[in-house]
């Protein structure tokens, strides 16, 4: 057929009819040089053919006539001699395989190039070698500082009075900062303003000293009971503009918020403005110092050389030891067969006696300390006080300054004499190099690597503990290495709980101890401060408590206190929609973040894991007194707590924190899932004796443990134990507005601040870089130092106190005009704060006498 259509003899005669061709569909098969492909080519050019019925053509074969024979002759159409190219190309198998072959080779290659260009720019931005691109800085970055932090005792307000910079409630005018200096009894002479007399702090109407005075006999720094401790001293108002505290809240926990302290009258009693010939520190004679000579008005400079807390303390304890519950008796540890244990045991009496008392009157001290006391002359055995211990962590390589010995001295005389020998103050010193200071295999030298690493008069106050120890102590713990090899969990970053653990476990006398660092500064006094805050936990109740736990406080967001109490009830029992549960409910979501819903089961009674084997005495454990709907707020006030913190305890599943899945020894598999726990930010807190013994046990028997800031209140929630966080009042360095600031704090699981990958802690924690308590605040530092005095980024420092620049705008800290005296702060605690040098002078016993030369010699 496709040949008959390229017949050259055809008719011309394009008027002839057109007929169809009729074509026999039985034909048993098609001529050998047939082409289908190019027939139907054919037909779409030529859709139509015809014949001319007179012509005869030559070029029709059999075969052709054969396979469709036309009724009408076809019509015949000039073609060109040229032989007709075929459309397509079919390239030899052989090259094709080549060319197969070369790009499968040339992928792999590009594969592999990639995957090494890859891994050597991971390695090189591993080691440092390639500079990562800036990335952009957070939105904080762009509020600008508040300046009026840095006011001074020249500009002074009564606190009522006071027009606080910051926070500023949402529609109010923008605040002129020039307006806080520029007032009517502001003078451009610095000395000619009037200086407002201060006072002493144990006189203050709302002090625990007035509020709730005790009765205990006073203690002396001296064995002939004469020297005293000069009391702190305050001013009465703020300098003008002081902001208020964004979070927590003065009034809720019966702080002072109505004065503040300059460095004078904080740390003069303690060694700071004097002479180190006077007994002082050498420290603090720089600066504006108008007024500081009243801190020693009533109660002379203290003489501090030769000092020994321990025996001040011991001293403090004996006078006042009826106040308290019956020592129990010292256990010497297990040590093998000793021929003469009793005499040795009578020794160690007359070691623990007073120097001027003898064996036999210290026995007999003993046991009238130990005779029950009539009811009718003194407070019943269930009156007597609980002790406590204060236990500073330190490690033996710790440079001592100036500084820190006024901190903790402050610390002692505040805590342990004004009290009347309530509190005991220990350092807890860790040994870095165990190998090369073998305390533990000679008394000797425990004792010398003690007087050569610490200061003289803290010598007495020393426990060392190594890592190795805590290796001996508790065997078999399973290490995650969460932190890596270098980071063991007996180590003092994973393990810092497990050496507070053993001396807890070590001093049964206490049945309180509180953890403290030697970078925490408390800006007021360290016994009222501590009074208030474990008089507030015990009068928390139960219900909903561990629900606000979790969460921060803005007052100026939240309201009253009552208000946020039932906003926390009811965001846990209603759920609140986060990044964590937006797409509940949804078809097609990849999973539901909670199949009971939005809302969290409230926390009533332990929480334990949920393998049975990994109970430790749960029927020691307390059981709520009536159910959660029932109770009428009423469970738990009154009841001391057992865990106290100074940042939310958050629940650290989903976060981003890098060591919220650092516990190990619990039973996770079989759908068992990882155990409830609980963790807050920085170390220092209070815990019972209960607390520590159960985890000391957990972790020996158990071989349960976690991280250190994880470790307390997870055991705390499992075994149902009180647990409070203390909403103490914290300071901002910027213009945060404060809705955003809330929700940025409180952006976890149902408005708290964990439960969530959008929770705070975690990648998310250079929000807190600005306030005055955070383990990496910046703002903390800064103000301290630039409340002693100090220098610091070129603003503040001697200059600044004494001297007003007028030509300077006050919109900014680096534009403030100065001149307004020494700073003020209200109370507040601030951390963290290391390495403060502070100008000292040369100690004249460590100056050389060099005889003078004689002219004729």
């Amino acid at each position: 057929m496709g040949m008959s259509s390229w017949n050259p003899l055809r008719s011309r005669d394009g008027r002839q009819s057109k007929l169809p061709l009729y074509e026999n569909l039985n034909t048993p098969s098609k001529e050998r040089d047939s082409n289908d492909s190019y027939d139907d080519s054919d037909d779409d050019d030529y859709s139509v053919t015809s014949s001319s019925p007179g012509t005869s053509n030559s070029r029709v074969t059999s075969a052709s006539i054969s396979t469709a024979t036309p009724i009408m002759p076809k019509r015949n159409f000039m073609v060109s001699g040229r032989p007709r190219q075929p459309l397509g190309y079919r390239l030899p198998n052989k090259v094709i395989r080549y060319l197969c072959f070369g790009l499968t080779s040339f992928i792999i290659l590009m594969i592999l190039t990639l995957i090494r260009a890859s891994h050597n720019e991971n390695k090189a931005l591993a080691e440092g070698r390639i500079d990562r691109p800036p990335s952009a800085p957070p939105l904080w970055e762009s509020y600008p500082f508040l300046t009026r932090y840095y006011g001074g005792i020249r500009n002074l307000v009564p606190f009522s009075k006071n027009i606080p910079e910051y926070p500023r409630l949402h529609g109010e005018p923008p605040v002129d900062k020039l307006s806080y200096v520029n007032n009517s009894n502001w003078k451009p002479d610095v000395e000619g303003r009037n200086l407002p007399a201060s006072k002493e702090y144990v006189k203050y109407p709302q002090s625990v000293f007035q509020g709730a005075p005790e009765q205990f006999q006073e203690c002396f720094l001296d064995k002939a009971n004469k020297v005293r401790v000069p009391p702190i001293r305050y001013y009465d108002g703020r300098p003008n503009g002081f902001p208020e505290a964004i979070l927590g809240s003065y009034e809720l926990l019966g702080l002072p918020e109505d004065i503040c302290f300059e460095r004078y009258g904080r740390y003069g009693p303690y060694g700071f403005g004097y002479s180190v010939r006077s007994g002082g520190l050498g420290t603090g004679e720089h600066g504006e110092k108008e007024g500081f000579e009243a801190t020693w008005e009533k109660v002379p400079q203290v003489d501090w050389k030769g000092m020994d807390w321990a025996d001040v303390q011991r001293r403090c304890y004996r006078s006042n030891a009826a106040r308290y519950k019956e020592q129990p008796p010292l256990h010497i540890a297990p040590h093998g067969f000793y021929v003469n244990e009793g005499a040795a045991a009578m020794k160690v009496q007359t070691r623990d006696a007073l120097p001027d008392e003898s064996p036999k009157s210290s026995a007999k001290n003993s046991e009238k300390e130990k005779k029950p006391v009539p009811a009718s002359e003194g407070d019943s055995a269930a009156k007597k006080l609980a002790r406590t211990a204060v236990v500073i962590r330190c490690w033996d390589e710790y440079v001592w300054k100036e500084e820190d010995v006024m901190n903790v001295r402050s610390l002692i005389s505040e805590l342990v004499l004004a009290s009347g020998g309530r509190y005991d103050v220990h350092l807890l010193v860790q040994v870095k190099n165990d190998a090369a200071h073998p305390i533990w295999a000679d008394a000797a030298t425990y004792q010398k690597r003690i007087e050569e690493t610490i200061p003289e008069e803290f010598r007495g106050l020393v426990t060392f503990w190594t890592e190795t120890q805590m290796l001996s102590l508790y065997q078999g713990i399973f290490d995650l290495f969460a932190r890596g090899p270098d980071l063991p969990v007996h180590g003092v970053y994973r393990g810092l709980q497990m050496a507070m653990q053993y001396f807890a476990y070590q001093h049964p006398e206490y049945d309180y101890f509180w953890q403290w660092e030697m970078d925490i500064r408390y800006i007021g006094h360290y016994y009222d401060l501590f009074t208030k805050i474990e008089n507030w936990a015990k009068e928390q109740p139960r219900k909903g408590l561990w629900e606000r736990n979790e969460r921060f406080y803005l007052p100026s967001v939240h309201g009253t206190w009552e208000d946020f109490k039932q906003m926390a009830r009811v965001q846990s029992e209603m759920g609140t929609t986060g990044a964590d549960n937006i797409w509940d409910g949804v078809p097609g979501a990849e999973k539901q973040s909670h199949a009971s819903g939005r809302g969290n089961k409230p926390i009533w009674g332990p929480e334990r894991p949920k393998d049975p084997k990994d109970w430790l005495e749960p029927e020691d454990d307390p059981v709520p007194e009536t159910t959660y709907e029932k109770d009428k707020y009423v469970w738990g006030v009154g009841e001391d707590a057992e865990y106290i913190t100074f940042n939310p305890m958050f629940d650290p599943q989903g976060t981003t924190w890098g060591l919220a899945d650092d516990i190990t020894g619990y039973n996770t598999t079989d759908g068992n899932g990882m155990p409830p726990r609980r963790a807050q930010i920085i170390t220092a807190s209070r815990m019972s004796r209960r607390l520590l013994l159960k985890m000391h046990r957990e972790t020996a028997f158990l071989k349960h443990h976690a991280f250190p800031e994880m470790w307390p209140g997870t055991v705390a929630l499992q075994h149902g134990y009180k647990a409070v966080f203390v909403p103490h009042p914290l300071y901002v360095d910027r213009e945060w507005p404060p809705e955003i600031f809330a929700r940025t704090l409180n952006n976890g699981r149902n408005g708290a601040t964990g439960g969530s990958r959008t929770s705070v802690f975690g990648q998310r924690e250079h929000n807190l870089i600005g306030l005055t308590w955070f383990y990496n605040s910046g703002f903390a530092p800064n103000l301290y130092r630039r409340w002693l005095g100090l220098k610091v980024n070129n603003d503040g420092g001697e200059e600044f106190e004494m001297t007003m620049d007028e030509s300077k705008n006050g919109t900014s800290v680096n534009e403030m005009r100065g001149g307004e005296g020494r700073m003020c702060l209200p109370p507040m605690l601030l951390h963290p704060v290391k390495d403060v040098d502070l100008p000292v002078e040369a100690n004249p016993e460590d100056t050389l006498d060099i005889p003078e030369s004689d002219p004729g010699a």
